[in-house]
């Protein structure tokens, strides 16, 4: 599957989200181009303030793979990840990461930090961001305007 095909399922999965009152981001882990986890958030359905899509994606992922590691896998998600998630990125050894929106308030890949691509880490992933840059953020801005 493309980049572009995974972020429209990630988009899906967001879009799951906001039908129970949770911020509308998705992700996706594909491993040698099949989807092996998909996931979006849960932290206002499950009261877990790790419950983000990336992450449960990636526990997700890892059961799937048998262990922690997910090299050659590749996730894509529809928002920058944040710190937290950047974090477990590194961790579990991901080797690409794609994402639809930069996140200038709390981007942990590249909108403030970098992590991921910082040559200080042990482990660093491919970045490539954009892909359906404005049907993501679209679906963000909408979310929160309807809010208001």
């Amino acid at each position: 599957m493309t980049d572009e095909e995974l972020m429209d399922i990630a988009i899906e999965e967001a879009r799951a989200a906001a039908e129970h009152g949770d911020v509308p981001i998705g992700a996706v882990v594909a491993y040698d181009g099949t989807v092996i986890a998909r996931r979006h958030n849960e932290r206002e359905l499950t009261g877990d303030p790790t419950a983000h899509a990336e992450i449960l994606a990636l526990r997700d992922a890892a059961a799937v793979r048998g262990g922690w590691r997910l090299d050659g896998c590749t996730l894509v998600v529809t928002l920058e990840p944040c710190v937290m998630c950047a974090g477990a990125l590194v961790n579990s050894r991901i080797d690409r990461v794609v994402f639809g929106a930069a996140d200038p308030k709390a981007g942990g890949t590249s909108s403030l930090y970098g992590v991921g691509t910082d040559p200080r880490l042990n482990h660093n992933f491919a970045l490539q961001h954009g892909v359906h840059e404005d049907q993501c953020a679209t679906l963000l801005t909408d979310y929160f305007a309807a809010l208001r």
